[in-house]
């Protein structure tokens, strides 16, 4: 895991197994009691005491819906006595705690907080994202790595020789039939970029693109170029849902009906199929790449909008 998580330290030190009190808290997290509460205060919106509370009992109603006995829950819940249990979880619940009850979701034993922050079996936390628009929306967040990661790409390239940029690591090889040979980085970066080119003309209306350069300071310029404008065909779509939309491309000879939803889709899947062909083809010729993952990628995303909220 790369970087600092303040809020994770905080959450793991609030629900610790052996963490029954604030100064245990407090501790496994290197801070006062009195700090600690704040810190958890200000992240959460609840403090230590009553966050732990509440997931452990989450924690028992699941456990009790999976057969566990109520003593059993009871203790492993941080409680006393059954009879103090008993009390916590019909406070909580609406009717005291029972054994193996009829519920078929997980997400039923979510208790009503100010935060995401929940139980998730059999050990885990889960944690709900309330916002709407936020960037791990799963569209959202598969578009913009797309993006992000095919710029990243393009921009390792520019650092390579010319010769292993377009050396044909793999002859003969098609992504699509109708691109051409995939068979090198300089190949696979020009249909990339190519693909949204085309598809941003069917979805705007406008004229068969003019098809570019593929040394890489073109292929940075159409990317950029045609970047803001795939994501707003996107935005447009989500805006309006219509996924299930049908979109009779005239571009093509003969004319073709494409449902929107399976259009981006195709787009999503084939660049990062292409992506990882290019990372494939860069290390054939010895250069180091990273891997391209989303959680990387999202979480150094996140990293730099929470820093850039602080300044």
């Amino acid at each position: 895991m790369t970087g600092r998580d303040r809020l994770r330290e905080l959450l793991d030190a609030v629900l610790a197994e052996d963490n029954n009190r604030l100064a245990e808290m407090a501790g496994d997290a290197y801070s006062s009691p009195f700090h600690f509460s704040r810190e958890v205060l200000r992240g959460t919106g609840e403090s230590p005491v009553a966050l732990r509370r509440r997931v452990m009992l989450e924690r028992a109603g699941w456990q009790l819906a999976s057969g566990t006995s109520v003593t059993e829950a009871a203790f492993v819940a941080g409680y006393g006595s059954v009879d103090g249990f008993s009390r916590a979880f019909a406070r909580a619940y609406g009717h005291p705690p029972r054994t193996r009850a009829a519920l078929a979701d997980i997400r039923v034993h979510w208790l009503s907080a100010p935060n995401g922050v929940h139980f998730h079996p059999p050990l885990s936390l889960w944690v709900h994202d309330t916002e709407e628009g936020h960037p791990m929306e799963l569209s959202t967040q598969l578009i913009q790595h797309d993006v992000d990661d095919t710029l990243a790409l393009i921009e390792a390239v520019s650092q390579i020789p010319d010769e292993d940029f377009r050396r044909e690591v793999l002859p003969g090889n098609h992504v699509l039939e109708w691109d051409g040979e995939d068979s090198s980085a300089a190949k696979v970066l020009d249909h990339q970029v190519w693909t949204k080119e085309v598809w941003v003309a069917a979805f705007e209306g406008t004229d068969f693109p003019q098809h570019g350069g593929d040394d890489p300071a073109s292929l940075r310029a159409r990317h950029e170029g045609v970047t803001p404008r795939w994501l707003a065909v996107v935005r447009d779509i989500e805006r309006r849902r219509a996924w299930g939309d049908r979109l009779i491309d005239a571009l093509c000879d003969p004319p073709e009906s494409f449902q929107i939803g399976s259009v981006i889709a195709h787009v999503v899947t084939y660049g990062a199929h292409r992506r990882q062909l290019v990372r494939l083809m860069l290390r054939a010729s010895g250069h180091e790449v990273g891997p391209g993952d989303p959680i990387t990628w999202m979480r150094d995303r996140l990293r730099d909008e929470a820093a850039e909220e602080t300044r």
